[in-house]
């Protein structure tokens, strides 16, 4: 899976929006103003996502593409190296997982603003 795959799918989620506030190799996206993924443009291509704790070492254990996150709190984030070695479905359900994490910490009011927006798309 390359960065623009990535990219896209990222961007398609409500209110996301991306930048390079860490130099131009590191793409961030957000959902209102938290991270919940980080992708490093230089070959090989890593993200890095949130994580549930018992999940991230999970998957740490049964991928080695599946590392402790790179500069992130290793307890929550993993980082994914994309060589191929992750199926497209998985790498999309962890996307999801990171940004849904990142959703349950939003305030009440920008949660319902979340919602109020799905129920308009």
């Amino acid at each position: 899976m390359d960065a623009e795959i990535i990219r896209n799918y990222c961007l398609n989620k409500k209110c996301v929006t991306e930048g390079f506030p860490f130099g131009e190799d590191v793409l961030v996206f957000k959902v209102h103003s938290k991270i919940f993924c980080l992708c490093n443009l230089n070959p090989p291509v890593t993200i890095n996502l949130k994580c549930s704790p018992d999940k991230a070492i999970e998957l740490r254990e049964k991928f080695e593409a599946v590392i402790p996150g790179y500069h992130m709190n290793k307890k929550h984030w993993n980082s994914l190296i994309m060589d191929g070695s992750l199926q497209d479905s998985l790498v999309f359900e962890l996307i999801d997982h990171s940004y849904q994490l990142v959703i349950s910490k939003l305030s009440q009011a920008k949660q319902r603003k979340l919602k109020s927006i799905e129920k308009n798309s």
